[in-house]
């Protein structure tokens, strides 16, 4: 396969994942699927914004960068017809690190919200939400969870989100390294397509 058509699918790979990070972020605003009170009830790690800003809106350059890759124009560059393909392919290495910083720093915003847990009212304060649980002991002992007492299914809830944002996170991880790779082959072979599409 040549290397901008490679790019190409991880582009459009990468874009709803994109999608479904924001989508994740910005349910959590919402604990328990319910509108909080006050923004003090809404777990912290939220406003870190992992899903909306790193895994999200940093992905789409990335993104929108591979899938221009396989249509860039190649023909000229001091009379050699691959430079400007290689150029492209070597700008998509540091586009593919961007996004893997980005993925990166969502996977530690989520890794640290599960572990922290969320943000509930418990059995003892009704009023302000606190956090119950302490170095992710929730996790391992699902008694605990009863401490919880709203709002709605907080904790799966939460962690459903969060390990959806992990997840993803990963996934992104992993499509820009086989682009940093992939850019690599590219600016030191070419594109086996040839020039401008022609074989």
């Amino acid at each position: 396969m040549c290397s901008g058509n490679f790019a190409k699918c991880l582009g459009i790979t990468l874009l709803p994942l994109a999608i479904i990070c924001v989508i994740c972020n910005i349910m959590l605003f919402f604990p328990g699927g319910k509108v909080a009170d006050e923004s003090s009830d809404i777990t912290e790690e939220v406003f870190y914004f992992g899903g909306i800003l790193g895994s999200g809106v940093v992905m789409i350059f990335p993104a929108l960068v591979f899938l221009g890759l396989k249509n860039n124009d190649c023909c000229g560059c001091c009379g050699n017809e691959s430079c400007g393909k290689r150029f492209a392919m070597f700008s998509s290495i540091l586009f593919a690190a961007v996004g893997a910083v980005g993925a990166s720093y969502s996977v530690i915003v989520s890794c640290l919200a599960i572990n922290h847990g969320p943000k509930c009212f418990t059995t003892v304060e009704q009023v302000n939400a606190s956090y119950p649980f302490a170095d992710g002991n929730y996790l391992s002992n699902r008694t605990l969870w009863s401490e919880c007492t709203g709002p709605g299914d907080i904790i799966t809830w939460h962690l459903t989100l969060f390990c959806i944002l992990l997840a993803t996170g990963l996934v992104q991880i992993g499509l820009c390294a086989f682009q940093v790779i992939n850019g690599l082959i590219g600016t030191i072979c070419g594109d086996c397509c040839g020039c401008c599409g022609s074989s």
